[in-house]
């Protein structure tokens, strides 16, 4: 596999010109934020993700963890590496300075994270568990609760997991049977957990297990859910760590890809019962989980834009390398791939793609900001429902797009993507749980034409519709065949999405299957036009700066090429997918379960 090489201008340019990073510096506790510091912060992280993580991506994948009588051995490299990561500070960097973080804006440490996981997705799921685990203490633990835990948390020499499911309970939480029977001042936690990322490893000296049960009296269903720390080790009062807890790992799962990571089945009280610490109230574990959730929703989305970075950069080098056939515009020699037509178009698809999703999550990430850090209440409201609305798309419409470029990108390849040697069917094994885990696209896409568009008429969506008609207004105003392309496009997606919301809007009470049956396609609709959005901005920002005669010039007119290429073949599926969403339903439930 070629060397990582961190997307620096690309994710600069976004973060300045897009995300408004300028704004974000100007939130409280941001003020030490600065153009200057965020690309040293940058370019340390290239170089870290270059030099330590990305070397050792290929090889852990072909070693793999290994389990041998409840104890999980990581690849060789893992130990000094993650030592190294948290040395760096890198795992505190979001995180409060009262618990010994960093104190950065969601903002900054978005692209620092998508780099670790174009670098090593494997390696780069240890800490998206850890920090989901860290927000909901933040939000949700007791004092004395924080006080032990999130200093060694955010520091990253303790890591944590989340434990939502069992063999009986997927995504259907309401079957979860874990107990924790109250004892003093703790419960006692019995269970089997499974599917738990790095739920055992030995990189970390404590690891803190965010585990949903059950008390004894809890009411059936979602509503008697309650959420336990289980530390593998007890803390004692002065910090040390002291006796093993009754949490063992029984295996660890063979999977179809991210081999260095281990996927752990937990058995929590197989002897005693394993010591657990209740954080919030009784019976509210569900609703705290989904703190730790939309964290790693929003995580899991970046890993889709950074699987798509990493295929791309890996057949962009493969193209330029690999000498195939002759040019068709004549001559006699063969020459390097890159030169012929559809090489040309697949790697334009994987580019265009991959910075529609990295700018739209960059955008998310900004509002995360301003809804947590901006003293403006409403402003604070506004741009949290953006954010609510919008992480399922990230998540979603990121980790399905991946899955598709990781392909294309062994196609680009030829026969050689199907060798492991080169490392693109690496990224298409890794790519294809992202669409799964923490929530399948379904899952996210019910979230969305339910929770965040027909609970309340549409709102959201339609401001979101507003601000993509300012661009579309500002793209008519602009010179030359290629805005006006773009416009082109982006109006018919705009009108797209206009089409479906009013259609889900209206239908949801009536008949709520059929909107569900087009949630999927209507999640990729968002996607797109959303994506399509954020280029069309960037293209609106580089035809300025190219009539300004600022910065590079070849960069700007790429930008605009690469958001004309988006708008040809990317926004023009945005008709089918509203066909697909308003008109589909009926075919989607037509048969009888014997029919099939």
């Amino acid at each position: 596999m070629s060397d990582y090489v961190a997307p620096l201008k690309d994710m600069q340019f976004v973060l300045k010109e897009l995300a408004g990073l300028d704004q974000v510096a100007k939130l409280p506790g941001c003020e030490e934020v600065s153009v200057e510091l965020v690309e040293q912060i940058l370019e340390e992280s290239g170089k870290f993700c270059a030099e330590v993580l990305s070397p050792l991506n290929q090889p852990g994948d072909a070693e793999g963890s290994k389990w041998d009588q409840g104890r999980v051995t990581t690849p060789k490299g893992f130990i000094a590496a993650y030592k190294q990561f948290v040395e760096g500070g890198w795992n505190a960097l979001q995180f409060p300075a009262e618990f010994g973080g960093q104190g950065l804006p969601k903002l900054v440490a978005t692209p620092v994270m998508e780099m670790w996981k174009s670098a090593n997705l494997s390696f780069s799921l240890c800490p998206l568990l850890t920090g989901g685990a860290i927000e909901a203490l933040l939000l949700r633990g007791a004092d004395g609760l924080k006080q032990t835990f999130l200093p060694k948390m955010v520091e990253g020499t303790w890591t944590g997991t989340m434990n939502l499911t069992e063999p009986q309970a997927g995504s259907d939480l309401a079957l979860v049977k874990a107990k924790a029977v109250p004892e003093e001042q703790h419960y006692r936690v019995y269970g089997q957990k499974i599917f738990i990322t790095y739920g055992e490893h030995d990189l970390a000296e404590n690891i803190v297990h965010l585990v949903l049960a059950r008390t004894p009296d809890a009411p059936e269903g979602v509503k008697g859910i309650s959420l336990f720390i289980v530390p593998k080790f007890l803390v004692n009062a002065d910090g040390s760590l002291g006796a093993r807890n009754d949490v063992h790992c029984a295996s660890i799962e063979h999977k179809l890809g991210i081999h260095a990571s281990p996927t752990a089945v937990l058995i929590f009280g197989e002897k005693e019962g394993a010591i657990g610490y209740l954080v919030g109230e009784e019976n509210r574990g569900l609703e705290y989980m989904f703190i730790m959730m939309n964290a790693a929703r929003f995580a899991v989305g970046l890993e889709g834009v950074a699987v798509s970075d990493r295929a791309y950069q890996l057949a962009l080098a493969y193209a330029k390398e690999r000498v195939q056939s002759r040019d068709l515009a004549g001559g006699t020699k063969a020459v390097p791939i890159i030169r012929h037509p559809d090489v040309r178009r697949m790697l334009m698809s994987m580019k265009a793609q991959t910075e529609a999703m990295r700018a739209l999550a960059y955008v998310v990430a900004a509002a995360m900001d301003i809804a947590h850090r901006d003293p403006d209440a409403t402003l604070r409201a506004k741009h949290q429902a953006f954010a609510d609305m919008m992480i399922p798309v990230v998540k979603g419409w990121s980790t399905e797009t991946c899955i598709e470029l990781a392909s294309t990108g062994i196609q680009v390849h030829g026969g050689m993507g199907y060798v492991e040697e080169t490392g693109a069917a690496q990224l298409l094994r890794d790519a294809r749980i992202t669409t799964i885990y923490e929530g399948t696209t379904a899952i996210q896409s019910n979230d969305l034409v339910g929770r965040k568009l027909a609970r309340e008429g549409g709102a959201t969506a339609k401001e979101v519709i507003k601000a993509m008609r300012v661009v579309e207004a500002e793209l008519a105003q602009s010179p030359g065949e290629d805005m006006a392309d773009i416009r082109a496009s982006l109006s018919a997606g705009i009108k797209a999405v206009e089409d479906c919301v009013t259609w889900i809007v209206a239908t949801y009470a009536a008949d709520i299957k059929a909107v569900h049956a087009g949630s999927v396609p209507f999640l990729k609709l968002m996607g797109i036009v959303c994506g399509g959005w954020q280029m069309a901005r960037a293209a609106l920002v580089a035809q300025k700066k190219l009539a300004a005669k600022e910065g590079d010039a070849a960069f700007y007119r790429a930008k605009i090429a690469t958001a004309r290429f988006y708008a040809d073949h990317v926004l023009t599926q945005a008709a089918g997918l509203r066909n697909t969403v308003v008109r589909g339903a009926a075919g989607v439930m037509a048969l009888s379960e014997e029919q099939f």
